[in-house]
């Protein structure tokens, strides 16, 4: 049975997840602390605890939400959750969300499943609740019958560092969902899950692909995934041997759900607005290309078989010749389309905050970016299954990452200047390649090093990056851990019953 067909794993030790040695002695005292913690809070123990990572994207950035197949890798810092499920008669009928640290004070809502979340007042415990209506809505489209509300205590502890662009949201969300199936006693295929989750996520606002939490529930240690959408599928992608990726914080911290209206889903609508104009150009009738245009994979057969009369097959093409590279007001487009932007996106709340906050759109740089990006993510794929020795694969990869920087950098425009400034210095010292990863705006840089001076990268980007922010204050010298770390590729969600 293929990988992503089997069910999330459920383990009665640590060692299948953690290994043996130190992560599995830190892993210990986490899982005993959570323990003591729930016992203290709720006077009972867990019944069961869930584990998903975060993850760090290798290539293939904003491009998972337009049809586009990602290659992400888990880390190995997760977030654990830890559940009760009250019995039938117990009362009250309450969802306790605590957290083992004390900087996010309980949160309590009612055990519903129909209730609204209130987005205007954004809390921490938001993301559980996405997983508990995620899950009953899915319970119900399986026929299976959850009987009464009950309530649930819960306590997090989660090692994602938040805002990094490493999916601390994603693992939330997936950890909590996963928690409230096991605590149910249903399972399913990590496919459904990883769907199930994506759509959880869009409770909380956020228009997301669904690679994080594709990768979050399907990882497999020592292996990044290709992730393909529409449906959801993963394939193993082994890394060449000698290298290593190095994951730092720009110490910028991107709020993807608060600076989503002019950031994130800014983008998405850039994208969506270009795939429609690009149908109509290349022959489509207004109403059917805003009908039936969701994303540019949508049209990139199309603008392929326009490339064609030119003897190519690069969807570039289309885009240099049907759309202009200075930004497109919302004027200039309704008379392509025919149609007000606010009708096109009506059914959508997040994509009117969009064009309320807008002042001009860059429909050419977005296209371009998109159709190039899911280029490379095969080029990333195909290196890695060349007949090349591993240094020359290292090399290639190296390169494709960079390139995806500057694409994102320039034409998606998702950068920072602390992101630019980081990337730079991992180039300079030594580091194959580097880019942004996330939804950039802040968050991580990640960067391709050969194994053998991984200690003195990481020993050169304290001294050229971190120090000086260390002098400042705006982290703790003790803390730089956190924030700098090398990763291999590492396993996705568990359940553990002790």
């Amino acid at each position: 049975m293929a990988h992503d067909e089997l069910p999330i794993p459920i383990f009665s030790s640590l060692e299948p997840v953690y290994g043996q040695g130190s992560l599995s002695d830190e892993a210990r005292l986490r899982f005993h602390h959570l323990k003591s913690k729930f016992l203290h809070l709720f006077g009972h123990q867990p019944h069961l605890f869930a584990r998903s990572p975060g993850r760090v994207n290798l290539i293939g950035e904003h491009i998972d939400y337009e049809g586009y197949s990602v290659l992400p890798m888990a880390i190995r810092q997760d977030t654990i959750v830890a559940i009760r499920k009250h019995d039938a008669g117990e009362s009250p009928k309450v969802l306790r969300i605590a957290n083992v640290n004390d900087k996010y004070t309980m949160c309590t809502y009612p055990a519903d499943p129909h209730q609204d979340i209130d987005l205007k007042n954004h809390k921490w415990g938001h993301y559980f609740l996405c997983g508990y209506k995620g899950y009953h809505e899915f319970a119900k489209s399986k026929g299976v019958d959850i009987g009464e509300p009950v309530g649930l205590d819960v306590v997090v502890d989660g090692t994602v560092p938040t805002g990094s662009g490493l999916s601390s949201s994603a693992a939330f969300v997936c950890s909590s969902t996963i928690a409230i199936m096991a605590a149910f006693d249903m399972n399913f295929p990590k496919k459904e899950i990883a769907q199930l989750t994506c759509e959880c996520e869009r409770h909380i606002g956020t228009q997301s692909g669904g690679m994080d939490q594709a990768i979050s529930v399907m990882a497999k240690s020592g292996f990044a995934e290709l992730i393909d959408f529409n449906p959801v599928r993963a394939s193993d992608v082994q890394l060449p041997a000698g290298g290593t990726f190095v994951i730092a914080h720009s110490l910028a911290e991107s709020q993807k759900a608060v600076t989503a209206a002019t950031n994130y889903n800014n983008r998405v609508v850039e994208c969506r607005l270009a795939s429609i104009i690009l149908g109509i150009k290349l022959g489509m009738k207004p109403k059917e290309a805003v009908s039936k245009v969701k994303t540019l994979s949508d049209v990139e057969g199309l603008c392929v078989s326009f490339a064609s009369s030119r003897d190519s097959s690069d969807p570039v093409l289309a885009i240099k010749e049907f759309l202009k590279e200075e930004p497109y007001t919302a004027e200039d487009i309704e008379e392509i389309t025919e149609e007000s932007l606010t009708s096109i996106f009506a059914k959508s709340a997040t994509s009117l905050d969009v064009l309320r906050a807008a002042t001009g759109f860059k429909l050419f740089q977005r296209a371009t970016h998109v159709y190039s990006e899911a280029k490379r993510v095969h080029a990333f794929r195909d290196t890695v299954e060349s007949k090349l020795s591993d240094d020359e694969k290292l090399k290639k990869l190296g390169d494709l990452m960079n390139e995806s920087h500057h694409s994102c950098s320039v034409l998606y425009e998702c950068s920072c200047p602390e992101l630019e400034e980081l990337v730079k210095i991992c180039r300079d010292n030594g580091a194959l390649g580097a880019r942004l990863t996330g939804a950039g705006w802040g968050g991580c840089a990640v960067a391709l090093v050969k194994e053998g001076i991984v200690p003195q990268f990481i020993l050169n980007l304290k001294e050229a990056f971190y120090q000086s922010r260390i002098e400042k204050g705006v982290i703790g010298k003790n803390d730089l851990g956190l924030y700098v770390f090398a990763s291999k590729p590492s396993s996705g969600a568990a359940i553990f019953k002790f």
